[in-house]
């Protein structure tokens, strides 16, 4: 699957729109669905999460206008989720004091990929980020 959707340039550290912050559960629900009709329901939670973390952290720190997000199966046995915003600069995990409400969300996304035998990361420009999680018949060999 992939699908494409524009957003508002944030401005001065403001926090998203609220139409912008929305279209990343209108990409959960399409995400679901495809993966739903591909027989891949036992990797729901996981892909969402994922998804989640990937367009919220495009949305609010790229400072584009047009995000994409592709879902595919790969022939090595992944499922590969990208998020292009088309922004230069490398998406690193924070590690936030225990305090701070926010800034986990790429933890949780190298924790849950390594936990699936894949792998996360940045193109050689930053501007897009992929993740690759162990499809279930190869997590099982």
């Amino acid at each position: 699957m992939s699908e494409r959707f524009k957003v508002s340039a944030p401005g001065g550290g403001l926090p998203p729109r609220r139409e912008d912050a929305c279209r990343v559960g209108i990409m959960r629900r399409i995400a679901a669905a495809r993966l739903r009709y591909c027989g891949l329901d036992s990797m729901l939670d996981d892909v969402m999460l994922v998804v989640s973390e990937l367009l919220t952290n495009a949305i609010q720190h790229s400072g584009t206008t047009e995000i994409s997000l592709s879902i595919t199966v790969e022939e090595d046995g992944f499922l590969c989720v990208r998020v292009r915003d088309g922004m230069p600069g490398a998406c690193t995990a924070q590690h936030p004091k225990d305090t701070e409400e926010s800034g986990r969300g790429l933890l949780l996304v190298d924790a849950l990929t390594k936990g699936r035998g894949g792998d996360w990361g940045t193109d050689a420009t930053g501007a897009e980020t992929w993740c690759l999680l162990a499809m279930p018949e190869a997590t099982e060999a």
